[in-house]
């Protein structure tokens, strides 16, 4: 079996498409996790993937579902990994509100599936595999101290963070009952030019783009005072890889260590193209939670002791890179509306 190779379930998501760059690199073999749908949604990793038929090939996408035990077993006999990355979620929070029942079976019955599986293989076959558990920060919450570590109590907020709570906890379980080397890893908020059009931060970087070539006139958002701990996704799938490396399993905190509001956010997103956000940003109760999380600071210490990670990529840089790849995505978009051609365009605009 190849020492090197890898399963990774939300392959096609922001964090994972950079894990998959990352351990490309490193010579792994990857496998990747995708649900069957009526469109193509490999558009992240689409310039990584090769014909999976070639000889050289190193990056292989299998057809599964989370909801589906059977298929998971059945996915992991045949791929034999050696590292499984459990990425998969329905991991917007607000949706969360309006899913719940769907998050849990994926977030939570999906992560107690997949370990179940690897549990049998192991039992079946004496291969150890090694497991990183995506956690969140969503699983702190209304925290009850600042700033949070891996030892801070959970109080989740909303469905999604109950639901990765429940995945937390179901992974030390299954590390503590059956021995298994499964790690979590706690990470705080992340981001990239990658990231999803309707999580906050692309929105935001998204509607800069398109107000500064008159593509959009305002954005609506919510609450401008929360806080975040935000990362480069990028910087954090290293700590996933790290993770899995040790000798002995175990659960980390990965954040920057600094917190900034979305205020700040939307002021050094806009100020990058010349422009005063207070023009351009309207408040729409709509993007309220229901349960709001105020504040979000993580202490990455046992990483950065432990792993020896740390994040390459400050604030000021991520959200001038998320900028700037939205000015260039915005420019295609104007030149080919003068072209005369129809385009998909965001429906959170005015």
């Amino acid at each position: 079996m190849n020492p090197r190779r890898a399963l990774i379930t939300g392959i096609t998501g922001q964090d994972g498409s950079y894990l998959t760059e990352f351990l490309l690199g490193k010579g792994y073999e990857v496998h990747g996790l995708i649900r069957r749908s009526s469109s193509f949604n490999t558009s992240r990793i689409n310039h990584v993937y090769r014909d999976p038929h070639e000889a050289s090939a190193g990056l292989f996408l299998h057809y599964a579902d989370m909801t589906d035990p059977i298929c998971l077993s059945n996915l992991i006999q045949h791929v034999k990994p050696t590292e499984v990355y459990n990425l998969a979620a329905q991991s917007h929070v607000r949706v969360s509100f309006d899913q719940p029942i769907y998050t849990g079976d994926v977030v939570a019955l999906g992560a107690i599936r997949l370990l179940e599986a690897i549990r049998d293989f192991q039992d079946r076959w004496g291969y150890q595999v090694r497991y990183y558990q995506a956690s969140s920060s969503e699983q702190f919450g209304k925290v009850v101290e600042t700033p949070q570590t891996e030892k801070t109590p959970f109080y989740p907020r909303s469905p999604y963070g109950v639901a990765k709570v429940y995945a937390h906890w179901i992974t030390i379980n299954y590390r503590e009952s059956y021995n298994l080397h499964a790690s979590c890893g706690i990470l705080f908020n992340h981001e990239s030019p990658r990231r999803g059009e309707t999580f906050l931060t692309r929105k935001i970087s998204r509607a800069v783009g398109r107000i500064k070539h008159g593509l959009q006139k305002s954005v609506f958002l919510g609450n401008l005072e929360s806080k975040r701990d935000w990362g480069f996704a990028g910087d954090y799938v290293r700590a996933m890889w790290l993770m899995l490396q040790q000798e002995k399993p175990d659960d980390y905190v990965v954040a920057t260590g600094q917190t900034h509001s979305v205020r700040e956010f939307c002021e050094k997103a806009f100020a990058h193209v010349g422009l005063d956000y207070r023009d351009f940003i309207q408040i729409d109760p709509r993007y309220f939670r229901p349960a709001e999380v105020d504040l979000l600071l993580g202490d990455s210490t046992k990483a950065r002791t432990a792993l020896g990670w740390q994040p390459k990529v400050d604030f000021q840089h991520l959200v001038t890179m998320m900028v700037d790849a939205d000015l260039e995505l915005a420019q295609r978009e104007k030149t080919l509306i003068e072209a005369g051609h129809a385009v998909s365009t965001p429906k959170e605009q005015a």
